[in-house]
């Protein structure tokens, strides 16, 4: 499907705001009201959301790739350990109807800060040179999807956020 890579931030935003809108929806199901979101103004820290639930905050990086995406690995700042909660969720959806679920999280339980982060690779550039070689990131390491934990449903993954 084409317009996935052609519409990839016009996607991203969609997703993000999907996966929002079932984290709200789900507070409300669940009589709780506490749901509190916000974004960053400037992206350099490693998160693209902070969002509180039942006294816990959360620094959360979105990630997110197509239900058979053969992406193994996702790229993340180091900045993001040293927020409060600091965590990662690579949310997968359907290309189709843009249903989501599994949820796949990297952090710690509610409270605790990300895991550490010294024993992953360095990240390279995508693009190299003119030469064709690939510096590091020094501030970017390389998650392997094994790492993550995965949570079939929103219910699931909102427990492991903020309970």
């Amino acid at each position: 499907m084409e317009e996935h890579s052609l519409n990839s931030s016009f996607r991203e935003k969609l997703i993000e705001h999907l996966f929002v809108g079932e984290l709200l929806k789900l507070s409300w199901i669940n009589k709780d009201y506490s749901l509190e979101v916000s974004k960053p103004e400037v992206d350099n820290s490693g998160y693209d959301l902070i969002i509180e639930a039942q006294g816990i905050l959360r620094h959360i990086q979105l990630k997110a790739a197509f239900v058979g995406a053969k992406t193994s690995r996702q790229n993340i700042h180091v900045s993001l350990a040293d927020k409060q909660s600091g965590c990662v969720v690579w949310v997968y959806f359907d290309k189709n109807n843009l249903a989501l679920g599994p949820y796949l999280f990297f952090g710690g339980k509610p409270g605790e800060p990300l895991p550490d982060l010294s024993n992953l690779k360095i990240a390279k550039h995508t693009k190299g040179d003119a030469d064709g070689f690939k510096a590091e990131r020094p501030n970017i390491r390389t998650i392997n999807k094994g790492s993550f934990t995965i949570y079939e449903t929103i219910e699931a993954l909102y427990h492991a956020l903020f309970k």
